[in-house]
């Protein structure tokens, strides 16, 4: 039989944490992080960290691994992550990867093949960043439109480091980088997996984002940030790249007022919901969890999908 995995994902705020450590408990599962911020130490109110004290017991990877002032990537992500699942299963636990990043995901399920490309343009990048200086990034991000309108759907046009990967791509490859990503999707995943991704009402998702922004600046996230400023930190930093970190970069250099600052997080935050939704609702294995349907009773939910691996391992042990 193909190795178990099952995949818990959704929408930011939309509650995957508490749902991931009820099915890892029912299932004596541990937890892999699909998160590209949670990787960081001393990033734990702005990325929505669960704390050691909240892991209830479970063992989760690939939180606070990196310092902030380390790369990150979906190629990095899917190295380690698999080394996670092969710790796991030594175990004898199945891994429960959570979190929102699609592509992190599909790049684990598919194994992905990121060789296709050198990203050795070295002097096409720095072009491109030299159009940054002289045209303005919203001149990249048309390029990007014009070349790959999938791709540029998926990408905030501030993303500059995405936004570059992709021209990159399309100009060393002669391909769009969605079609690529489209072939790797079809292909045969060595894993039996569920997909879940857990969903709510537009309107009370997107409150939920304004709430939970409110709450994390009351919890100290102007301080964490300047912490981070202070170390030297900037937007031109992967991990300074997340929500929450870089919009209050223009409040610290006394550019913007906080409120305003605060106020694009919950905008930025809200597109970003918006942006995952688009990226799941393309995957084809998907099972949707909209919490409207379970009148948000979250045990409902939790016997529904430890219904569906049952059956999901029953069908992999008919295959073989």
């Amino acid at each position: 039989m193909r190795k178990p995995c099952i995949v818990l994902t959704g929408p930011t705020a939309v509650g995957k944490t508490k749902l991931s450590l009820s099915l890892a408990k029912a299932l004596n599962g541990s937890i892999i992080s699909a998160d590209s911020m949670q990787i960081y130490k001393h990033m734990n109110i702005g990325s929505a960290k669960i704390l050691p004290e909240e892991m209830q017991g479970i063992l989760h990877y690939l939180i606070d691994v990196l310092e902030p002032e380390a790369d990150f990537n979906v190629a990095l992500f899917q190295k380690m992550a698999t080394k996670a699942m092969k710790e796991i299963y030594k175990t004898g636990k199945i891994p429960i990867v959570t979190g929102g990043n699609g592509f992190y995901i599909q790049a684990l399920l598919k194994e992905v093949d990121f060789n296709r490309s050198s990203g050795a343009l070295s002097q096409y990048r720095e072009k491109l960043k030299a159009e940054i200086v002289k045209k303005g990034p919203e001149y990249l991000y048309k390029l990007l439109a014009e070349r790959d309108p999938q791709i540029a759907q998926e990408i905030h046009p501030h993303n500059l480091k995405r936004i570059i990967r992709a021209l990159e791509y399309y100009e060393e490859t002669g391909w769009q980088i969605s079609r690529h990503n489209e072939i790797q999707r079809k292909k045969t995943s060595p894993y039996c997996y569920v997909y879940f991704v857990l969903n709510d009402d537009r309107d009370r998702l997107y409150c939920q984002i304004d709430k939970r922004v409110d709450q994390m600046m009351k919890a100290g996230l102007l301080a964490e940030v300047k912490n981070l400023y202070d170390r030297g930190l900037t937007e031109q930093n992967v991990s300074m790249k997340g929500l929450g970190y870089k919009e209050l970069f223009p409040f610290l250099r006394g550019e913007i007022t906080l409120k305003e600052a605060v106020d694009v997080i919950k905008r930025n935050t809200r597109h970003f919901a918006k942006r995952q939704l688009t990226w799941f609702r393309r995957e084809k294995e998907v099972i949707w969890l909209n919490k409207p349907e379970f009148s948000y009773n979250e045990q409902a939910i939790l016997d529904y999908m430890l219904n569906l691996w049952k059956k999901k391992l029953e069908e992999e042990r008919e295959r073989k």
